[in-house]
């Protein structure tokens, strides 16, 4: 099984396939090289960068994660503050530190080779690592996919589960079996799920709590900094930080007594996703680019919602990553391999589905809200603008949040019992539809938005000192 804490990383900005998962696949080629005894060899590391990763690299700051992440960089421990001056020193000693121990001689514009027109046979987001010895011979090689969610899979792994050999209590592979687990053991999804994290983990109940709590804790300090922080993106569209503006608005008819809570959650969301696009810290719930849609509904329910308390956003989280381990196992969470849908559209599923079960939901009904979650972002395409996080992608993350809101308050006004659409059926057709769907919709920035506005990004660091 995956385990929840998979599907929530605890990470940086801005993109998880495309920040994230190549520092990851750039940490793990240098301990390789340690690990088989091959680092002190090491005189040269190139890097080619395929499809997806090279065509929207440069304003997802792919290039810059990718050489920190040779350094031996982890995304989730990474000091932030000190990230703009390290790379400028890489810069300009063209030297770096080789899984953080072997000096390292390094220039991107020989290391670095970026195939536009050129995708590797398994995966949009594929990676080549190369190391040399003083003869310039190879002497390793490996291929890295980063598939979505800050997850990578080598040449070897792709394809295989991903999965741990700890058997779990309650191994279920689709909502189907899910459900029935949970029916015939009298359980909650939160509950079930809370089993087999602690057989995954070797931990108590009373652990699991307390990292799922961590979870919970940095997404709200990400809500809070970006309802507070002011400023101009950076990458070189302009766009300026709107969230808190708006949720000065929003106060200000609080306190004139015209109160308009619906729009907090779109409000929250775009605070996640402006922090994430400025290369801040950030949840990978399921992906950066849909970092803001569970915060918000998670920020929304613990401020607006009258069945609240600390259990309850315990149990969001865990049914939420519940419903992402089925996405994640049965299709995709990667916009470069089934568009939007795979990461927007999945997040919307996993925040209705969660809200659905902590406002006291059946199981029918937490199945049905993130079945029309889903259902109603079929198609949905991944065509960010300048190859940036942030058109229409902080917008579109404020909508989906707000939509998981209203179906999972529809969801609870109906039984759930004479729904035609499964959970399990609307995953397959969203997989299906993302493999029917043209690659320029798919994290290219070659069509929809992206080819209208016809912006050209400007490089966006892994971390952008903030404004």
């Amino acid at each position: 099984m995956i385990s929840v804490t998979d599907v929530f990383k605890i990470g940086l900005g801005p993109s998880s396939s495309h920040t994230v998962g190549p520092m990851r696949a750039a940490a793990h080629f240098a301990a390789s090289l340690a690990r088989q005894q091959q680092l002190w060899q090491t005189q040269r590391v190139a890097v080619e960068i395929y499809g997806s990763l090279a065509l929207t690299g440069l304003g997802h700051g792919t290039f810059d994660a990718i050489i920190l992440g040779l350094e031996g960089a982890d995304p989730q421990s990474i000091d932030l503050d000190s990230v703009a001056q390290r790379l400028a020193d890489i810069e300009t000693q063209g030297k770096l530190k080789l899984a953080g121990q072997q000096p390292l001689q390094f220039e991107s514009a020989r290391d670095l080779a970026v195939r536009y027109d050129e995708i590797l046979p398994k995966h949009p987001n594929g990676l080549i690592f190369t190391a040399y010895d003083d003869q310039e011979s190879a002497i390793s090689r490996e291929t890295y996919y980063s598939i979505g969610g800050g997850f990578i899979v080598t040449e070897d792994e792709f394809g295989h589960a991903s999965e741990t050999s700890v058997a779990v209590p309650y191994p279920f592979n689709n909502a189907e079996e899910l459900f029935a687990f949970c029916q015939q053991q009298n359980l909650t999804v939160a509950q079930l799920v809370m089993a087999n994290e602690m057989m995954l983990h070797q931990c108590s109940a009373d652990e699991i709590r307390k990292r799922v709590t961590h979870i919970a804790t940095v997404m709200q300090a990400c809500v809070a900094r970006g309802l507070t922080t002011r400023g101009i993106l950076p990458g070189g569209l302009q766009v300026q930080r709107r969230a808190p503006q708006l949720a000065e608005q929003l106060q200000k008819l609080h306190d004139a007594n015209q109160v308009n809570t619906q729009l907090w959650p779109m409000v929250y969301a775009m605070a996640v996703n402006e922090e994430n696009a400025a290369g801040g810290r950030v949840v990978t719930a399921p992906t950066n680019g849909a970092a803001g849609v569970i915060p918000a509904v998670l920020a929304y329910y613990r401020r607006f919602h009258p069945l609240c308390h600390d259990d309850g956003v315990v149990d969001f989280l865990l049914t939420a990553g519940a419903v992402g381990i089925l996405y994640k196992t049965n299709a995709s969470i990667s916009g470069a391999d089934v568009g939007c849908q795979g990461e927007v559209g999945v997040a919307c599923s996993m925040a209705a589905a969660a809200f659905a079960a902590v406002s006291g939901g059946s199981l029918k009904q937490i199945e049905n809200a993130a079945e029309m979650a889903m259902e109603h972002h079929l198609g949905l395409t991944c065509d960010p603008v300048g190859g940036l996080v942030q058109i229409p992608c902080i917008e579109r993350n404020g909508i989906a949040a707000e939509k998981a809101i209203k179906l999972a308050q529809l969801a609870l006004l109906e039984s759930g019992t004479h729904q035609k659409v499964s959970l399990d059926m609307v995953i397959k057709t969203m997989l299906a539809t993302g493999r029917d769907m043209k690659s320029t919709y798919k994290e290219t920035s070659l069509a929809g938005l992206a080819s209208t506005l016809k912006q050209k990004a400007v490089t966006v660091s892994v971390r952008v000192v903030e404004c």
